[in-house]
């Protein structure tokens, strides 16, 4: 299953289309643990992004995902910009001149930038981020490639580990960010940056497996 530059911008814009529908679901989570804020800045950071596609439309993978990067941090307040925007700017150099990837290669350059975010925030498994969903979706999916499962049921299971990653946040406490402020409190809710991170995956299999 070769994911091509338009795979990757079908990707994009259906992440776009799922933070517009979740936007007020996520920013609801956030109130209780947050600035209530963080599907607005998603949905207003990927309407940016959207927005600046057509213009990296013709460039290669790389490049289009340095854009978002880019233009993510320009755009998204609080910790979401400089997180996801390192994201997908160590996604855009592990991919750098490449028009079509595997999705081995996809699952390789998702690693780097988790690990890129990961050194950014100094967020851990259990820290009650993004990282809780991230990084089961990410072992999920090289487990699935390993075991040579067929590449659409390997980006469900991925995806399906990024739901579970991130109900697993509920009975955490926040040890990162605003809601480590609460700290017994923020336990009993639901990560909003786990919750956007799932939707990137579940994205992935609304774009890449119908």
């Amino acid at each position: 299953m070769p994911i091509s530059r338009d795979d990757v911008i079908a990707w994009l814009s259906v992440y776009g289309q799922l933070l517009e529908d979740h936007r007020e679901y996520l920013t609801q989570l956030d109130s209780s643990i947050g600035d209530a804020d963080h599907g607005v800045n998603m949905d207003r950071g990927f309407k940016a992004v959207l927005g600046k596609l057509p213009t990296v439309a013709d460039k290669d993978i790389g490049t289009i995902l340095k854009s978002v990067g880019m233009t993510l941090v320009q755009t998204v307040g609080g910790a979401s910009g400089p997180l996801y925007g390192t994201f997908f700017l160590q996604a855009g150099a592990a991919t750098a001149n490449k028009m079509e990837l595997s999705l081995a290669e996809w699952a390789s350059a998702v690693e780097g930038a988790i690990n890129g975010l990961m050194a950014r925030g100094k967020a851990n498994i259990g820290d009650k981020t993004m990282v809780d969903a991230l990084v089961p979706a990410l072992h999920a999916l090289k487990q699935a490639i390993a075991d040579g499962i067929d590449e659409h049921e390997a980006l469900r299971q991925s995806a399906s580990a990024a739901e579970q990653g991130m109900k697993n946040t509920i009975p955490l406490v926040a040890k990162k960010g605003r809601a480590s402020y609460l700290a017994e409190r923020s336990a009993g809710h639901q990560d909003p940056g786990a919750t956007s991170s799932y939707l990137m995956f579940k994205a992935m299999v609304d774009a890449w497996t119908k």
